[in-house]
């Protein structure tokens, strides 16, 4: 149930808040609840993927993609993601998700997202590679940036990403 009141919350949040770049990082403020923690006392390792979607919502409210995702019926899926955890959080412990765009190809979005403790430390890293789906086809990336009236070419994809990136399209 927590993760529903949160996801509320930042729906809420993220479209009182004004309206940012396609291309700006997302920052959600959260804290480790009661139900996030497994039986070693920290969070639990589902749990990560599960609050990053709520940095993706933040980047899709606040960047008016999701008012297009709905007007045009798009849907967005994961294709992969990998993630490495690097330091526990502790119940109850604030931290910081960062959440941002790095690059695009002719499918995907590869995005980034990490969590920080309060004094800065990372606790989580992963990058995700993600797309819009519409009755079963790719919307290409040069689309959606066309339905938000961005025309721009993508970064050049930092080396880990262009290393990790799947091989299999």
């Amino acid at each position: 149930m927590n993760l529903l009141l949160r996801l509320f919350w930042v729906l809420l949040t993220s479209m009182l808040a004004g309206r940012r770049d396609f291309m700006a990082p997302s920052e959600l403020r959260l804290r480790v609840l009661p139900n996030d923690i497994d039986l070693n006392l920290h969070m639990t390792n589902a749990r990560y993927f599960s609050v990053m979607d709520l940095g993706r919502v933040d980047l899709l409210v606040r960047s008016g993609l999701a008012r297009e995702m709905m007007r045009r019926r798009w849907q967005a899926v994961l294709g992969a993601s990998t993630i490495r955890i690097r330091r526990p959080l502790a119940p109850l412990q604030a931290y910081v998700l960062r959440s941002r765009v790095l690059c695009w190809d002719e499918r995907w979005l590869y995005l980034e997202q990490r969590i920080e403790t309060k004094s800065g430390d990372m606790a989580a890293s992963a990058v995700v590679q993600g797309a819009f789906i519409h009755k079963g086809a790719v919307v290409p990336p040069a689309e959606i940036l066309g339905a938000m009236g961005e025309a721009r070419e993508s970064p050049p994809p930092p080396e880990h990403v262009a290393a990790w990136r799947p091989q299999y399209l």
